[in-house]
């Protein structure tokens, strides 16, 4: 697994660099945005470790241009702030970014947090063989790619970024079924998740843009008053893609 660490204050970007490769990740640095994406291109790296300040190129603009890229592999991203207000948290969530932490963090935390989105990709590899339709949507485990089909209009192919695509995996995989916060937080970030359960709520936010036809008024993503979530749409199979 490859990790690329953008963080412009030295001292921070080599210790977390050494905590990770402790662990046996690869891992490259860089210090501002134009180089970050620039290593992110030529690198494909699996997670991108990304300072909100930095120089050039903030991480914001940052996260939102590599989530704009067509690309082999598209990079879970976790966002390392100083600002613990909880609109700059958001606005990192809304941009693309898969989790964040504040600053100053623990070295156990940061390593469980990197650990609990990777795992995700591991888990995926056991059920890449599974298709799941439904009337509106076609999402395949294997290429990580999701369709959908509205009115007569040809399919259209979303833009999601990984954690979008495996939550819409976890709704299509049980249609109708309710599922808390907690429940989605256990299944998409494991038991490594240290962050507010309200992520879910951005995430969520997120998915209704790229999937609803009125994202204020949701069809296939609904709200649970007091409960969760749930998706609507008729199943029309889970298949195996190797048949």
């Amino acid at each position: 697994m490859v990790i690329l660490i953008v963080e412009d204050e030295a001292e921070i970007a080599q210790l977390i660099k050494l905590y990770l490769e402790k662990e046996s990740f690869t891992c490259e640095t860089c210090r501002d945005g134009e180089t970050a994406l620039r290593f992110q291109q030529s690198l494909q790296p699996d997670l991108v470790i990304l300072d909100l300040m930095i120089p050039k190129l903030d991480g914001l603009e940052v996260c939102a241009r590599i989530r704009q890229r067509p690309g082999a592999k598209d990079p879970y991203i976790l966002m390392l702030t100083a600002k613990g207000e909880e609109i700059d948290r958001i606005i990192g969530l809304s941009t693309g970014a898969d989790d964040y932490m504040v600053k100053p963090f623990s070295p156990r935390e940061l390593i469980a947090r990197v650990r609990a989105l990777l795992r995700r990709s591991l888990r995926q590899g056991g059920q890449a063989s599974q298709n799941y339709r439904t009337t509106h949507f076609n999402l395949d485990l294997e290429q990580r790619t999701a369709y959908r089909q509205l009115k007569e209009a040809a399919a259209e192919l979303l833009d999601l970024t990984p954690l979008e695509f495996d939550l819409l995996a976890t709704f299509m995989s049980y249609p109708g079924r309710v599922w808390s916060r907690d429940q989605l937080i256990e299944k998409l970030w494991g038991d490594d998740f240290y962050g507010d359960e309200r992520v879910v709520d951005t995430h969520i936010a997120r998915l209704r843009k790229k999937v609803e036809p009125d994202t204020p008024q949701p069809v296939f993503i609904k709200t649970v008053t007091g409960v969760g979530y749930k998706f609507e749409d008729e199943l029309l199979g889970v298949s195996d893609s190797s048949s």
